[in-house]
């Protein structure tokens, strides 16, 4: 089961649609907020593609939660846009939530650095932003989940 992640597309239309296109075998797209409409619009224009979504803090007037869970393949995902955890000032309030929820993996964005790691049973990612990275070339993050256990990547763009 491939998962593609993205966040912070901020009107990049084009990048989003690169990702997509990049990924067109991917079974779950998680959208992580900052430009909700962008994934609105991807929706309409790649119709087979399932979709998950999150608000971020730039989707101003938006009806969507700020946090999300599902369950794919077995195992608990706890995905948000971060900013309502503080995640720039530090991982901690929100690798506390993900353990409350009993997650399997913590996806979230807002900083805009690509991240990944793996704490004591939990696998953490940002993917980072299509539109707009704090550092380097614009990416996503790719979750594997296959039989033998989980793979985290993150790609440019």
């Amino acid at each position: 089961m491939r998962i593609v992640v993205i966040s912070d597309t901020h009107g990049d239309i084009a990048g989003l649609y690169k990702v997509i296109d990049q990924q067109r075998k991917a079974d779950v797209f998680i959208f992580l907020g900052d430009c909700e409409r962008d994934i609105e619009d991807a929706q309409s224009v790649f119709p087979g593609k399932q979709f998950l979504k999150v608000a971020g803090n730039c989707d101003f007037g938006s009806e969507s939660q700020t946090d999300g869970e599902t369950v794919i393949s077995g195992k608990r995902i706890f995905y948000t846009h971060g900013h309502i955890y503080h995640v720039k000032f530090g991982p901690s309030t929100i690798i506390g939530e993900a353990r409350r929820r009993k997650a399997d993996i913590l996806l979230y964005g807002h900083t805009h650095v690509a991240y990944t790691t793996y704490e004591e049973g939990l696998y953490i990612m940002n993917p980072g932003s299509v539109g707009h990275p704090a550092e380097g070339r614009p990416t996503y993050g790719i979750v594997d989940i296959t039989a033998a256990g989980i793979v985290m990547n993150i790609v440019e763009v």
